[in-house]
């Protein structure tokens, strides 16, 4: 990576800023402040202007996808963002305000629904509470006649006539009829009759029996009230269906409101940029870092635009992180960046990467007839959809995964589990192993279990041996000699003693005795290295001989390969139990209709089910076995200056 600098005129800032956007080269750097003699220019209103369209923008969106939501199949995801010319930009930034203008009328027409829809909700509310008074002919605010107090309310328990008077008649001397309208077990709507002298005295009584008069007293009867509710309520609904009709009228300029979101979003990228640089009256400074590799594009670049001067030099500690791989293994880069990306002392650990997942995927997905189906999906999407660069690299990842996948299937004969010993026998009535029908060795993932077991842990062993080999180039290179050698380089002597230890077991007595050797010589020599941090003899052996536990750590770390076994047998007996299935009804014609369809159902959901297991645990045994033994991270990722749109790019311009 290295640190460049642009001088230019101002009059030639807007070109140079949109030829670097779109080459998508240059990350621009953030200084606080400017270098003596320069000042940096306020966009801090244009920003603001940009944020707030966008808002709108995004909340039309958001309108007409739940009012009219945009038809995509799943497989819309995969496919690439359009691509549009210069010349259409302008054509989009032309018609912004009309765009604005329309996204305005969105939100206002969303806000007239949403005004009708709670007016809807009040009068329903209204309505409800009317509802128990459907049968009262007179109106809630009924007033007193010349004699006679009219009581209209609710007590909060229930009450029937009897009890309602047995209530009221605990008050001497008090005259009263009653009507009950509506009860419930918390409620009961009645109406008191006193004489109008005894008013006073009956709201005493009632008050104490939680008597209360009703919220919205009308002068209509509650029938009559509840019938122009439910007309109102009828009025709001057709007014909401044309709201939303109205709303419909704008679904068509979708894609324009997408693309003016898209083209704020380039203008708020620009002009946070231009905040950054130092201005003076006729020229401007950018700072920024650009890979080592696109220094001589930049420069070409930036003199086809305009006059200008293009600085390189080194970059300091702050600088970003740009991986470069071949097209082999760049799609692991993405699994790399999930991890971290590299700090500046680490190597790229994405070749390395590379290889040994799509070997594990392999070996864990292990069936030639799931990787064929892998390599064929996956080059389907890239050839027909042509996806974007993340999304291309994504199906490049599981395309090398599947003739990984492909090789391991072959070697433990799996072909879509047992399916052709399966259908032999379907159709011949002879029995038959897939051992018998491949011409080559296999390695049965049930009955060399074993077998499979030790092969994982071998393999598992040169993975960790190949991180630790990491770590003592880094080392290395960083000239922390000691740390190479006694620390890893011994560590890597003894695995492999220990490795060599094990072999002799099975092959040769003299093996045996060459590793006891190497493992010795190892444990001797961390015993007299590993404590030299310590005080003190004593200290530094207390520290050596301590060093040795860490061998339960390696353990750990090579059993923790035994899931490749694991998902390796799970992948082929999930295949074999459906194949048995498929086959229960026999060769009629419904039972080879059965027969496909189980077979397909079963097999996608083997398929899915393990290639995320695959996917996960593979990256787990990179991240904890192999990354533990080298691998700092911290990195930041490289941002450059680009087009980051979600709906278009411009054409011929560098993806990200």
């Amino acid at each position: 990576m290295k640190s460049v600098r642009i001088i230019a005129l101002k009059k030639d800032r807007k070109r140079i800023l949109e030829h670097l956007q779109n080459s998508s080269l240059v990350e621009v750097k953030h200084n606080e402040v400017p270098h003596e003699g320069f000042e940096r220019v306020d966009t801090a209103s244009q920003l603001q202007r940009f944020e707030r369209n966008n808002q709108l923008l995004t909340q039309a969106l958001k309108i007409l996808d739940k009012i009219s939501p945009e038809k995509k199949s799943m497989l819309d995801s995969f496919k690439g963002k359009r691509e549009i010319e210069p010349e259409d930009l302008g054509s989009i930034a032309a018609g912004s305000p009309r765009v604005i203008s329309i996204c305005s009328k969105i939100c206002d027409l969303e806000k007239q629904k949403s005004d009708y829809m709670a007016e809807r909700i009040r009068l329903k509310a209204l309505s409800a509470q009317l509802e128990p008074w459907g049968s009262l002919d007179i109106p809630l605010n009924t007033p007193d006649t010349a004699t006679t107090a009219i009581l209209i309310g609710t007590f909060p328990k229930m009450f029937d006539e009897s009890a309602l008077s047995e209530a009221l008649a605990e008050e001497k001397d008090l005259v009263f009829d009653s009507e009950i309208f509506f009860s419930s077990v918390n409620l009961t709507c009645a109406v008191i009759y006193v004489p109008k002298a005894q008013k006073e005295k009956a709201e005493n009584v009632l008050r104490t029996l939680g008597f209360t008069r009703p919220l919205n007293p009308t002068s209509r009867t509650p029938a009559e009230k509840i019938k122009r509710l439910a007309q109102k309520d009828k009025e709001l609904s057709e007014k909401i269906d044309k709201t939303v009709e109205d709303i419909n009228k704008y679904v068509k300029y979708r894609q324009a409101i997408s693309d003016t979101k898209d083209y704020f979003v380039l203008r708020s990228d620009k002009y946070k940029v231009i905040s950054e640089l130092d201005q003076s009256s006729h020229t401007f400074i950018l700072y920024g870092y650009i890979p080592e590799c696109d220094c001589d594009k930049l420069e070409e670049l930036c003199l086809r635009a305009a006059d200008c001067i293009v600085e390189f030099s080194e970059a300091g500690d702050d600088a970003p992180v740009k991986l470069k791989n071949n097209s082999f293994t760049e799609p692991a880069e993405s699994i790399v960046m999930m991890y971290s990306p590299p700090s500046k002392e680490d190597i790229d650990p994405t070749p390395i990467l590379a290889i040994f997942y799509y070997f594990f995927f392999g070996m864990m997905f292990s069936d030639a007839g799931y990787g064929l189906v892998l390599i064929i999906a996956t080059t389907i999407g890239l050839k027909v959809w042509k996806p974007d660069k993340s999304m291309r690299n994504n199906l490049k990842l599981f395309r090398n995964c599947g003739y990984a996948t492909v090789f391991w299937g072959l070697a433990f004969g799996s072909i879509f589990g047992d399916a052709p010993a399966v259908f032999y026998k379907l159709f011949t009535g002879q029995e038959i192993t897939m051992a018998q029908l491949l011409p080559w060795p296999i390695l049965d993932t049930q009955k060399d279990a074993l077998t499979i077991m030790i092969l994982s842990i071998g393999l598992g062993l040169v993975h960790i041996l190949v991180g630790m080999g990491c770590k003592f180039y880094v080392c290395l290179k960083n000239k922390r000699y000691a740390e190479a050698f006694f620390d890893t380089g011994l560590w890597m002597l003894m695995l492999i003693g220990f490795a060599v230890l094990a072999a002799g077991m099975v092959i040769s007595p003299v093996l045996m005795t060459v590793g006891e050797i190497i493992a010795i010589a190892c444990a001797v020599g961390l015993i007299l290295t590993q404590g030299r941090s310590a005080k003190g003899i004593f200290g530094k052996l207390i520290g050596g001989v301590a060093s040795l536990y860490d061998i339960t750590s390696y353990v750990s770390d090579l059993l923790s390969y035994s899931r490749l076994l694991a998902l390796g047998l799970t992948t082929g007996v999930m295949a074999q139990v459906f194949n048995m299935l498929s086959t229960l009804m026999g060769t009629s014609v419904f039972g080879i209709i059965f027969m496909i369809v189980l077979f397909i159902a079963g097999h996608l959901i083997t398929i899915g089910l393990n290639a995320l297991g695959s996917y996960v645990h593979t990256m787990r045994l990179q991240y904890v076995e192999m990354f533990s033994k080298f691998y700092e991270g911290g990195g930041r990722k490289f941002e450059p200056f680009a087009v980051k749109c979600n709906n278009f790019k411009m054409k011929n311009s560098e993806e990200i």
